[in-house]
C-alpha cells in the first residue's frame, strides 16, 4: 500500500511518520529527497550553477542554502525558475524510492511524507493520503512555541498553506494529534489494522 503522508506545519507529521515506520513502514521522506537531489555531481545542483552562478556554491562545493534562499526569497520569478528545477527532480526521485520499497515488499506500507502535498498538485499521485490534523488555534500555539515566532508572524506562516480543514476533508485517513501521543498511538494502531497491515 502507497501512502501519501501530508499535513499542516506544526501539526505532527514527523511524529506520525516515526510511528508508522516503527511498525513497519517504508519511508520516502521529500524534505530528505531535497537535500538529496543537490548533492555535488546532481543534475539538479548543475542546473542551479547554471542560473545562479558559482555565488551559490560554498567552498566545500556544497549549495549554499542561505545565499539561494536570500536571492530567490527576495524574487518571486527567481524562486519559481527554482521551483522547475527542484520540483521534477524531487517528485521523480521519490517515485524511484516508492516503487522500489513497493516492489521489494507488495504487501507492506510505502509512505511518501510530502509537507505540501496538496498545495504542489500531488494529490493524484498518491491512492490513499494520510493527513495529521489538529485544529487552527492550537496549530497556531504549537508552532508559537516551538519556533519561538510571534503570534502574527506563526500565522503567516500557517495561511501560506491550505487550510488544515480543507486537507482533512480531502484525505482518506485523518489522524487528530491534538491529544497526548498516546491517543496518537491509538489511532495510528486502528489505521493498521483498518488497513490490513496488521
Amino acid at each position: 500500500m502507497i501512502l501519501g503522508l501530508t499535513g499542516g506545519i506544526a501539526c505532527g507529521k514527523s511524529t506520525v511518520s516515526s510511528m508508522l515506520v516503527r511498525r513497519g513502514a517504508q519511508l520516502v521522506d521529500a524534505d530528505k529527497v531535497a537535500r538529496e537531489v543537490v548533492l555535488p555531481g546532481e543534475p539538479a545542483l548543475n542546473e542551479i550553477i547554471a542560473l545562479f552562478g558559482q555565488r551559490v556554491i560554498a567552498e566545500d562545493g556544497t549549495l549554499d542554502r542561505r545565499e539561494l534562499g536570500s536571492i530567490v526569497f527576495a524574487d518571486a520569478d527567481k524562486l519559481k525558475q527554482l521551483e522547475r528545477i527542484l520540483h521534477p527532480a524531487i517528485r521523480a526521485r521519490m517515485r524511484q524510492q516508492v516503487e522500489a520499497y513497493e516492489a521489494a515488499d507488495p504487501n507492506g506500507l510505502v509512505v511518501a511524507d510530502i509537507p505540501l502535498l496538496y498545495e504542489t498538485g500531488q494529490a493524484d499521485s498518491y491512492p490513499r493520503i494520510m493527513v495529521v490534523y489538529i485544529p487552527r488555534a492550537l496549530q497556531i500555539e504549537r508552532l508559537m512555541a516551538r519556533n519561538s515566532l510571534p503570534m502574527e508572524e506563526a500565522v503567516r506562516r500557517i495561511d501560506l498553506q491550505m487550510d488544515i480543514e480543507e486537507k482533512r476533508k480531502q484525505a482518506d485517513y485523518a489522524i487528530d494529534n491534538s491529544g497526548d501521543l498516546k491517543a496518537t498511538e491509538r489511532q495510528i494502531d486502528d489505521f493498521w489494522r483498518e488497513a490490513g497491515l496488521a
